[in-house]
């Protein structure tokens, strides 16, 4: 059982779920996640595992045909799962947090509940921010390719995983998805597709990079964008 493809299947199913949980079994779920979500923020492998099998436990309910159940390997009711080699990604965990953490609500709500959490995400700080703008001529526009999130609170933000380490220069891969993505007409859909879970990839996509060929992100976007 892989974690990463039992937290995907919850997101991808999570309106389904919604419907088909009792709220008793809902706040199971939840209360699993939101342990989850503390031990992946740790970074605690044991935490996480025990988090991993009380979230199974609490998925026990679901019937054997169902989508979920078929990534939880056979052992759906059963008392412990398999560790976990390592933490599953803490922003996947959010996402389903924000999922089924509340009863269904409406779309506009929905959408505030999106727009915060993207918000929250790690950004460039105000010296970070002065060097972007430091790179582009006097009065022109900010560089392209780079997703610019206004708070209303705060102005605006600059999602950290789209530059190199310790600077304000864009990765070249993420200047080249944001504009398959169209992040300058789209900036939150963007950042929540860097941002959230990705079936394709099989994790999330600003926590890949480095990590997987460049060419396998932008294969991924280029997926999405070909779907729509």
């Amino acid at each position: 059982m892989n974690p990463t493809d039992l937290l995907l299947s919850l997101k991808e199913n999570a309106r389904l779920l919604s419907g088909e949980l009792d709220e008793e079994a809902r706040q199971k779920v939840v209360s699993a996640l939101r342990l989850l979500y503390d031990e992946a923020v740790a970074g605690r492998v044991p935490g996480a595992a025990r988090a991993l099998r009380r979230l199974m436990r609490a998925l026990a309910v679901l019937p054997p045909g169902h989508p979920v159940a078929e990534h939880l390997d056979g052992r759906r009711y059963a008392a412990e799962a398999p560790g976990v080699p390592s933490v599953p990604s803490a922003a996947l965990v959010a996402d389903l947090i924000g999922l089924l953490g509340e009863a269904p609500a409406g779309p506009d709500e929905l959408r505030r509940a999106a727009r915060a959490r993207l918000l929250a995400a790690p950004a460039l700080s105000p010296r970070e921010h002065a060097g972007l703008l430091a790179r582009v001529p006097d009065g022109g526009p900010e560089p392209p390719g780079v997703i610019r999130l206004n708070d209303p609170g705060s102005g605006p933000r600059y999602p950290r995983f789209q530059f190199r380490p310790g600077t304000a220069e864009p990765l070249p891969v993420v200047r080249r998805i944001n504009e398959l993505l169209r992040a300058d007409r789209d900036p939150w859909g963007a950042a929540d597709w860097w941002l959230g879970g990705n079936a394709w990839l099989r994790g999330v996509p600003a926590e890949l990079l480095g990590t997987l060929p460049d060419e396998d992100l932008v294969a991924a976007a280029a997926e999405l964008v070909e779907a729509h």
